[in-house]
């Protein structure tokens, strides 16, 4: 088992090849919150179903924080530290790309992760 645990959407394919993508260079377990043991890491339900977390050394990042937290530790500083630094733009970007999943945008974005696995 990892020591960095990735709550993630198991019906989303953009979640699933950005973790795997991001499994190519950092250990993670990834697993879907639909079937995870959510009070084990003191989460509920309606809290992973808004965004994805990350748990790692007793700390809980949440949305754009776990996007930045998780880019840091795969070797891509800048862009993690765009994510954070960028405050209510990279929250809006996170929620645009959760709420666009299905879009043409986020389709073509998996399909070039996914080519680069």
């Amino acid at each position: 088992m990892s020591e960095i645990v990735v709550l993630t959407d198991g019906q989303c394919h953009f979640c699933e090849v950005t973790m795997a993508w991001v499994a190519k260079k950092v250990d993670v377990e990834a697993i879907a919150y639909q079937r995870a043991d959510l009070g084990f890491y003191g989460l509920s339900y309606e809290e992973c179903s808004q965004a994805v977390h990350v748990v790692h050394a007793g700390k809980v990042y949440v949305g754009p924080d776990a996007i930045a937290y998780l880019l840091g530790r795969r070797g891509n500083y800048i862009l993690g530290f765009i994510v954070r630094a960028s405050g209510p733009l990279g929250r809006f970007g996170y929620k645009w790309v959760a709420g666009h999943r299905n879009s043409w945008v986020i389709k073509l974005a998996t399909k070039v992760i996914e080519r680069s696995l």
